[in-house]
């Protein structure tokens, strides 16, 4: 009798149970859960798939964005002692003869060092060549004539044509882009807290502080993260360029500044660009001189993993080794080398933006 009206009475909740009960037990709270998690990977992703379409814009943006944090502290010591739009223009100045400056040097160098690199490079590849086709690897003259048709095919047909005509469409869109780059540079420089200060403005009270608040530390962090790792790629750069000058390597000064670009990225940039400067040599000056260069780039790496980074980049931009490769891994496969450049750093910026929105409002 009182399994039969348990059931019934069970029976009966069941029926009078509303549909907007269902969402409030263990079953509904969990599939609102996921419900939200489906509406937030789908705005992500529509937002990265709509940045892939819109690279020509937003790659300068990034840019100018991770540019101008860099440059903040400098426009601040100007704006003490001139109007803010000097300071900003004379900040830009100073990047741009800088950077102008070092590719300059890197033209020239190439310029005047190419018929020697020509005659270097000839000699090495045909010494290479000897070395595989007499060495231990047992590979014929017909192979290696074989690879050389290869080459020689691939250079003269279509397919290469229209690779050369496709870079051509790239270097103007690269000047597009580096254009766009110093405008919204620029603007970034010279209104860069008024602007974020103009998007946070709808938002209420404690929105507004922690957005503010956000801004200032995802700026801080993004500055402070290029000035250090611009610092270390420096040092790295120095270090192997004045080896490679000693050793007298064509290219020296181009391969530092491979070495310098190549160290903004994480983990492995630096010790690629060392390998590249390495092989070079090798192909150049032989056997001896490249073994010196390796041993340049294990010590300079040595030096910049155990004193260098730790002191000039500091706990509070130090991210664990798994989010970096990670982060890289995903950068690159969403957004190339430029994606690879900054994923890091992006990281490091989100990371510094969730710590600083859940801390207390004072």
């Amino acid at each position: 009798m009182f399994k039969k009206s348990h059931a019934t009475a069970t029976a009966a909740a069941l029926q009078t149970r509303t549909p907007a009960a269902l969402w409030t037990d263990t079953f509904g709270r969990l599939a609102t859960r996921c419900g939200q998690v489906l509406i937030v990977l789908t705005v992500v992703s529509l937002i990265v798939f709509a940045a892939t379409k819109l690279q020509l814009v937003v790659i300068p943006i990034l840019i100018a964005l991770i540019v101008s944090s860099a440059f903040r502290p400098l426009v601040r010591v100007l704006e003490r002692v001139m109007p803010r739009v000097i300071a900003a223009i004379l900040s830009l100045l100073a990047g741009v003869i800088v950077f102008g400056g070092i590719i300059t040097i890197a033209v020239f160098q190439v310029q005047a060092q190419f018929p020697a690199l020509q005659k270097s490079v000839t000699s090495g590849v045909n010494q290479v060549a000897d070395f595989i086709k007499n060495g231990p690897f047992n590979i014929g003259a017909k192979q290696i004539s074989d690879i050389q048709k290869t080459l020689v095919d691939f250079v003269t047909s279509a397919n290469f044509g229209s690779g050369a005509l496709a870079g051509v469409s790239t270097a103007a869109e690269l000047v597009t882009g580096a254009i766009l780059a110093i405008i919204v540079l620029f603007y970034f420089m010279k209104d860069g807290p008024m602007i974020w200060a103009f998007l946070i403005k709808p938002f209420k009270p404690v929105v507004h502080a922690k957005a503010r608040r956000a801004g200032d530390s995802a700026v801080q962090t993004l500055g402070g993260y290029v000035r250090g790792t611009a610092l270390i790629a420096l040092v790295d750069a120095v270090f192997i360029g004045v080896a490679m000058l000693v050793l007298r390597v064509p290219l020296a000064i181009p391969l530092a500044i491979l070495v310098f670009i190549g160290a903004f990225i994480p983990l492995i940039g630096a010790t690629a660009t060392g390998i590249i400067a390495a092989l070079v040599t090798l192909v150049t000056n032989g056997l001896g001189p490249a073994i010196a260069v390796v041993i340049v780039v294990v010590v300079v790496q040595q030096i910049e993993g155990n004193f260098l980074s730790p002191f000039v980049m500091g706990k509070s931009l130090k991210l664990h080794g798994l989010v970096v490769i990670l982060a890289l891994t995903a950068g690159t496969i969403l957004g190339g080398i430029f994606g690879t450049l900054i994923s890091v750093p992006a990281a490091a910026v989100a990371w510094q933006v969730i710590k600083s929105w859940n801390d207390p409002i004072e």
